[in-house]
């Protein structure tokens, strides 16, 4: 019988650890898109995860939720990359939709140009909660346990974004191509970033 020193048992099933990690890849590169935008560079990133996730799967629990567990190791690799002046602010149309229609409890789809744009001027936590059940995939419950909250905070942040969106789309305040993304992507992932190590020291 193990002791307290014992590091973490592995997965009881590789087998089914493998089958499990391949399983979320399409949610992984759904949300990495929303994140860095460009295809070829969020396939890095989800790769890059896959990578991290198998070498420290006996830290998996099986029987929890391998795409939460997926997700902060995916954010966590994003945000180092971020530092490193890695990624750009560039958003693929396609995830951008995925974000507003996903879940269907909105009214329905809103025009795409620009988009990305206008995910930069929400505030940051807003944004990460509207990628994680939009591109993500993930269910309110899941974000909430992730960004370390209730559900109905979750709800609240995800509903206030899209409002937010449609009306900038809607009275044309979306900024204009002129405006440096790569300098306020940086800002905004900056603060994100602060975010997230705060909630980490709760």
């Amino acid at each position: 019988m193990a002791d307290a020193g014992t590091p973490p048992r592995p997965a009881s099933d590789p087998a089914a650890f493998k089958r499990d990690l391949t399983s979320v890849i399409p949610h992984l590169r759904a949300f990495a898109r929303g994140l860095c935008g460009r295809p070829d560079l969020a396939d890095d990133l989800v790769q890059e995860t896959l990578l991290k996730a198998w070498a420290a799967q006996e830290r998996f629990e099986p029987g929890t939720s391998m795409r939460a567990w997926t997700f902060v190791i995916l954010r966590n690799a994003y945000l180092t990359d971020m530092r490193r002046n890695r990624f750009r602010a560039d958003y693929d149309e396609t995830v951008a939709e995925r974000i507003l229609v996903a879940p269907a409890a909105q009214e329905g789809p809103m025009h795409l140009s620009d988009m990305h744009r206008a995910l930069l001027t929400l505030p940051p936590e807003r944004r990460e909660a509207l990628l994680l059940v939009g591109a993500g995939g993930f269910s309110y419950e899941e974000a909430a346990q992730i960004c370390g909250c209730a559900v109905g905070t979750i709800k609240s942040r995800v509903g206030r974004a899209r409002a937010a969106l449609s009306q900038m789309i809607e009275n044309g305040q979306i900024p204009r191509r002129s405006t440096d993304d790569a300098q306020a992507h940086s800002a905004i992932m900056g603060e994100l970033e602060e975010t997230v190590q705060a909630g980490k020291h709760r």
